[in-house]
């Protein structure tokens, strides 16, 4: 018995520093560094929150008289043109789904399909204006898009500029399985192209902060440090830079001076510059 008790208490011992040594080795040695695909996946999901704010703000401009936008230009959003809307009204509230079928071209080149169903309170009154979305079928190019977001949008700023504010919670599924859920919020102020219907002409400034939860567990987080600046006629954020968070390790990404392009560059903590190309995530 007492040989018995000897051999326990031994393993036991030995069992409890095995189970120290690995964490602190956890907590000193192992890194994670943020990888390329990580930094990819991050902008194509943030590529579709952008897209379909757009859509969104057209739509409210074009139905709800929220902008001082002429109704008689001759340009016009093809999006709206390309949805199949239904809207459903009560006293209070209104439905609204675009369906976009099998598929529609944005001016950007991005493609769209499927269903966004927003729903709002009917008061064009006000200076601000709350608008909640789904999401059924809807893809983004091969992207599968999941959740539901609120906007409230601002008639003017303090810069006298259209402003939206969007509290995101939705997860994007890639055609290999592999998905990414994103929390967090985004500002968008519209500082160019507000005055006619033509998308081309759109131009934003966004910051914001967000978190990205990937497949296997890993959280990457967000924060913008210097605005992003989106030009509607580009697939691809034209400036500014986000700062990146993944457990111990940092990083900034830089979209570069203001060119449209497919470039972004990663400087890690230990400033180490890699230049990145968008698109084409592989993980």
């Amino acid at each position: 018995m007492k040989t018995l008790n000897f051999k326990l208490f031994m393993f036991l011992a030995i069992s409890s520093l095995f189970v120290t040594s690995c964490q602190k080795s956890d907590g000193v040695v192992t890194t994670n560094p943020i990888t390329e695909a990580e930094t990819i996946a991050l902008v194509e999901s943030d590529d579709v929150t952008d897209d379909v704010n757009n859509i969104i703000d057209d739509y409210l401009i074009e139905n709800e008289g929220i902008s001082a936008r002429s109704t008689e230009d001759s340009k016009y959003n093809p999006i709206l043109t390309c949805a199949t809307r239904t809207i459903v009204v009560t006293d209070t509230t209104k439905v609204v789904t675009l369906d976009f079928g099998e598929g529609c071209e944005l001016p950007n080149g991005n493609i769209i399909s499927g269903k966004i169903i927003m729903s709002y309170t009917v008061d064009t009154s006000v200076a601000s204006f709350t608008v909640t979305y789904t999401f059924e079928n809807f893809y983004f190019n091969d992207l599968s898009v999941e959740g539901e977001n609120t906007l409230v949008r601002v008639r003017e700023n303090e810069n006298g500029n259209p402003q939206s504010t969007l509290t995101m919670d939705i997860k994007v599924t890639w055609p290999d399985g592999e998905f990414a859920s994103k929390q967090g919020t985004k500002v968008r102020e519209w500082i160019e192209g507000f005055e006619t219907r033509d998308w081309s002409d759109n131009v934003f400034l966004i910051t914001g902060n967000w978190a990205v939860t990937f497949k296997d567990g890993t959280v990457v987080s967000a924060n913008i440090t210097t605005p992003l600046r989106r030009e509607m006629a580009c697939r691809f954020i034209v400036s500014g830079v986000v700062e990146l968070q993944k457990i111990q390790t940092s990083g900034t990404l830089d979209f570069g001076d203001g060119t449209c392009d497919d470039v972004a560059t990663f400087t890690d903590e230990n400033g180490v510059v890699t230049e990145i190309t968008l698109r084409g995530r592989m993980f």
